[in-house]
């Protein structure tokens, strides 16, 4: 068994689509190490290579209709083999994680967005993450139109940016009604202003988590 003290911290990062979230983890990711922590910095889904390859079959477009039900499925997956392979073996060891996105997203997604019966996710979180819970979750909040207006100018849109408008309402929606439930867990923070806005919010952020976290 790991001793408490020595086992590093699970930080988790959510929003929807265009919020900033790879920028400002980096930014946070940065002010863990100059604290001195090792710090693996991941995302969902994915995180290992075979969770990779299940993400390329969520967001791409197939021609063959993704159902709701394997989509969660397939979600979960994923997430079994990036705890089992790699945040375990991380916190285990030591290091800090930070993951952009874990099962906060699929309350947020599956949940709020696609309307699938909270009882199946919370039974699939029970059997597929064997206990690991995220100490920490920044929720980087901003409203659809601002997000999708930001993550509309990266590129072609993935299966999930591609979804109305309506979707992303009820994801943002789920996600602060989680932040509501868990308050000592959640920090929510105002993603729609200026980079150098949301950066100084993330750093205080930061300091709050070295502070709670010696």
């Amino acid at each position: 068994m790991t001793d408490a003290r020595t086992r590093g911290r699970f930080i988790t990062v959510e929003g929807i689509e265009g919020v900033g979230k790879s920028t400002h983890i980096r930014r946070l990711a940065a002010l863990l190490e100059h604290a001195g922590h090792a710090v693996d910095v991941t995302r969902e889904p994915g995180g290992t290579p075979t969770a990779e390859a299940i993400r390329e079959l969520l967001i791409e477009h197939g021609e063959e209709p993704m159902p709701e039900a394997a989509e969660l499925l397939l979600v979960f997956a994923s997430r079994a083999l990036h705890v089992a392979n790699r945040i375990r073996p991380a916190l285990d060891s030591g290091v800090w994680v930070i993951s952009d996105r874990f099962v906060d997203a699929s309350r947020a997604y599956q949940g709020g967005g696609r309307g699938l019966p909270d009882d199946a996710i919370e039974s699939l979180a029970e059997f597929a993450l064997d206990g690991v819970k995220p100490d920490l979750t920044l929720l980087l909040d901003a409203p659809p139109e601002v997000g999708l207006a930001r993550a509309g100018r990266r590129g072609a849109k993935d299966r999930f940016e591609s979804e109305a408008l309506e979707f992303f309402a009820r994801v943002r929606q789920r996600y602060l009604d989680l932040a509501a439930a868990e308050p000592e867990r959640f920090i929510v923070i105002d993603a729609s202003g200026t980079l150098d806005v949301v950066e100084k919010a993330v750093e205080s952020a930061g300091q709050h988590i070295l502070k709670h976290f010696k």
